[in-house]
């Protein structure tokens, strides 16, 4: 029997002193695969936020990857966040440096110091997203694709439970966008990662078919394909 992964309960939501969700019940459970929608505003972020610890969960329960997020001290979050990936819209890589030098950055903040070991986990997610050959360059000789797959590559360093993307597909083409849902796919599958994705394409939802949340009116509730807008 699969395990929760994320379960939050009765959980209230707050953007500094808004309340931006409320009464939230929410689960996922291994290897499980589910989009957040909404519009702009409506809290997906904050959701994604509470999860990784850049928001705190003071009203209702919540755990994420074992570790419960009530009362979570600042000196816990890179304990939580050691367990889950996080793929943002925007990629995030430090454009001062190489492909290799990127994650070998965040290897080291998180414990690592056997290069050896460290040289291998690097190869080994670069060989997974389908970028080894970049493993040199820097970021800004990238196309927007292949930034994408280094910042999913530096997702999985750490062999997560939990992948929480916000908007991965936001800044590419279709085709890319494409390509980088079958690699997300592909890879929550054969590792058996929950994966929660925030996202306002609902043409990717249609063609790539998954439990899907909403965020409207202050809940988070179940949403049908058949009821999600055209375009």
């Amino acid at each position: 029997m699969s395990e929760n992964v994320v379960k939050l309960e009765r959980a209230f939501i707050y953007q500094r002193n808004y309340l931006v969700l409320s009464n939230v019940d929410v689960e996922l459970k291994e290897g499980e695969f589910s989009y957040l929608i909404g519009k702009t505003g409506s809290g997906k972020s904050s959701l994604l936020k509470v999860l990784y610890g850049a928001l705190p969960l003071n009203e209702g329960y919540g755990h994420v990857t074992g570790m419960e997020l009530n009362g979570m001290r600042t000196s816990q979050i890179p304990k939580l966040r050691r367990h889950l990936g996080i793929v943002f819209q925007d990629f995030q890589l430090l454009l001062d440096r190489n492909v290799e030098k990127n994650l070998s950055f965040v290897l080291h903040a998180t414990g690592w110091n056997n290069k050896n070991l460290i040289k291998d986990r690097i190869d080994e997610v670069l060989e997974s997203v389908g970028m080894i050959s970049k493993k040199k360059m820097m970021p800004f000789r990238l196309s927007g694709g292949e930034q994408q797959r280094i910042s999913i590559a530096r997702a999985l360093l750490n062999n997560p439970k939990l992948i929480l993307a916000d908007e991965p597909t936001g800044n590419l083409d279709p085709e890319t966008s494409a390509e980088i849902m079958n690699l997300i796919l592909r890879l929550s599958e054969d590792q058996n990662m929950a994966v929660l994705m925030a996202t306002h394409d609902y043409n990717i939802i249609r063609k790539f078919p998954a439990r899907t949340l909403r965020c409207e009116d202050g809940k988070v509730v179940e949403a049908e394909l058949e009821s999600l807008p055209l375009g």
